[in-house]
């Protein structure tokens, strides 16, 4: 994996746990689960592209 994908990678994974105990403790937040989505998706399409 690249240095790009897996510096994405690291961030989606990093940003997963941040939402998850922000709502947790604050209670969910529909904004931030929308913005993290975006993000694992283009992460995903970074992964993919980056293999072939």
């Amino acid at each position: 994996m690249p240095g790009t994908a897996k510096m994405m990678t690291v961030c989606t994974v990093a940003g997963l746990v941040m939402v998850s105990a922000y709502s947790a403790a604050m209670g969910g937040s529909p904004l931030l689960w929308f913005v993290w989505i975006v993000l694992a998706l283009v992460t995903l399409g970074v992964v993919v592209t980056r293999k072939g």
